[in-house]
């Protein structure tokens, strides 16, 4: 069976564009690298579905003739989520633009944590995942990372896992909405828009 070179070479660019566009960081180009790899794919289920025979029918040919039906089945439905997932990507892209004026998605704040915490103490290792916790430690970081439990100083003065969770520093200050202050309120409580 002979396959079209320049069919795979065109799903291998696609999918390869659409990869490059999924790494980056705004939602925009995310949603267009998903559609261009969802393209990508569904081309090659197109050539794997083998040569072009007549319709598959019951009684219509003979079945040796016939194409095969599933990979035609599977990329009508592969087009279907491609798309209501384009459409909910393009909604989220479309929210963040009207809320921040962009569409990039941010730093995540644990990462940041994760990290100046690694550079604060450069000597130290980091604590073995290994390691089993007690029933007792883990429903108190669980309270303490809720708040309902302060947390306790060490005896040897070291910082105590989870206490820079809070950190306002962390965390930049975003003008939505929800962060309007008393003035933004109506006389009756209401927002005024």
């Amino acid at each position: 069976m002979p396959v079209s070179l320049s069919l795979l070479l065109i799903a291998g660019v696609l999918i390869a564009s659409g990869v490059y566009l999924l790494l980056e960081r705004t939602l925009s180009r995310i949603v267009l690298g998903f559609v261009l790899c969802g393209n990508g794919v569904n081309l090659l289920f197109i050539v794997a579905a083998g040569p072009p025979g007549i319709a598959p029918f019951e009684g219509s040919g003979d079945p040796s003739e016939m194409s095969d039906p599933l990979p035609f089945a599977m990329v009508l439905t592969a087009i279907v989520i491609s798309l209501g997932i384009t459409a909910f990507g393009m909604a989220l892209a479309y929210r963040a633009w009207q809320l921040f004026g962009h569409d990039e998605v941010p730093d995540d704040v644990e990462d940041r944590r994760v990290l100046r915490r690694s550079q604060r103490r450069p000597g130290t290792e980091a604590p073995s995942r290994d390691l089993p916790l007690s029933e007792e430690a883990r429903r108190g970081a669980l309270l303490q990372s809720q708040g309902m439990l302060g947390p306790e100083p060490d005896e040897d003065d070291h910082e105590t896992i989870g206490s820079d969770l809070s950190g306002a520093e962390d965390v930049p200050q975003d003008d939505t909405e929800a962060d309007d202050g008393p003035d933004a309120a109506g006389d009756d409580g209401e927002v005024s828009r």
